[in-house]
């Protein structure tokens, strides 16, 4: 885990991803490479919700394959964050956790950036953006033109 520090100057363990879930680390590596995928069942066809799961939500067959996806979809629902969850966070407030409803179906929590807090609204179309960190990436959304 990486560190930064707070206002005091104190070292404080920046939050990361979990990375070595078995389940996840396809998902991981695909946004590596910035590529958004889900789970697709083999039995059913259902496309799984986030987070990667060992088994189909809807059927329990353990058998799923990576599908690539389109990136783009609407806010299902959103927060403001205007106080910092964690020490590490604490440069980035206001911000929002946002519940984004992608065009294939899963739906993934995120955050909507390239925008103010207060120009988020539920609906808005969205598209996916890749943010590149010290040893993973994560997927963001930003306002579709």
């Amino acid at each position: 885990m990486s560190e930064t520090k707070d206002d005091r100057g104190r070292a404080v363990r920046k939050v990361e991803p979990f990375l070595e879930e078995p389940e996840a680390k396809p998902f991981w590596a695909s946004l590596s490479e910035h590529k958004l995928t889900a789970q697709r069942c083999r039995a059913c066809g259902k496309l799984f919700s986030y987070p990667p799961q060992g088994s189909c939500p809807l059927c329990l067959s353990p058998e799923y394959d990576w599908v690539q996806l389109s990136g783009k979809g609407k806010v299902y629902s959103f927060v403001t964050y205007c106080r910092a969850w964690h020490p590490s966070y604490e440069d980035k407030v206001p911000y929002n956790v946002s519940l984004v409803d992608l065009d294939e179906g899963p739906r993934l929590i995120s955050n909507v950036i390239d925008c103010a807090p207060d120009q988020v609204k539920i609906g808005m179309p969205v598209e996916v953006v890749y943010e590149d960190n010290e040893g993973y990436t994560l997927p963001k959304f930003r306002p579709m033109k």
